[in-house]
């Protein structure tokens, strides 16, 4: 699409090159996933109120480095914000388990060369698994078996 039908159709050729290239690299940050977590346990929410939660947990969190990271990650198309009152309210773009899809098929492809077995091994190694969630990864991987794997 060439520079002046993408200006007719309100469309920011920066935002969408970066947001091409974010889905080619790891996305959020850690800080950028600190607020999608509590966009997604809160819904939509303003900078003070996503500050409030972040600095019980953090002390010290600046609510001017929330409201910078808060829109960068708007610039990013991590979030949505709506301007309509003085207070502009953020919203997740994405829903938690799209995040983490997206992220664990992004460290699938560039650590295990999109071998999802050496990926489960490797966490299973690094971190053991209790009863019920061994049993539930034999019953994820029962289900998969029965639809006829990928």
């Amino acid at each position: 699409m060439a520079d002046g039908e993408c200006m007719k159709k309100g469309l920011d050729l920066r935002k969408l090159s970066y947001y091409a290239g974010a889905m080619k690299h790891p996305g959020p940050t850690d800080g950028e996933l600190e607020i999608l977590h509590v966009l997604w346990r809160n819904g939509p929410s303003t900078v003070r109120d996503v500050h409030g939660i972040l600095s019980t947990s953090k002390p010290g969190t600046g609510y001017t480095t929330v409201l910078k990271l808060m829109q960068i990650m708007s610039d990013k198309g991590l979030v949505s914000r709506d301007e309509k009152n003085k207070a502009h309210v953020y919203s997740a773009r994405m829903r938690e388990d799209q995040t983490q899809r997206q992220m664990v098929g992004d460290l699938l492809d560039r650590v295990f060369g999109g071998s999802a077995a050496r990926l489960v091994m490797q966490a299973l190694a690094t971190k053991k698994a209790n009863p019920k969630e061994l049993a539930e990864i034999r019953n994820m991987l029962d289900e998969f078996e029965q639809r006829g794997g990928a």
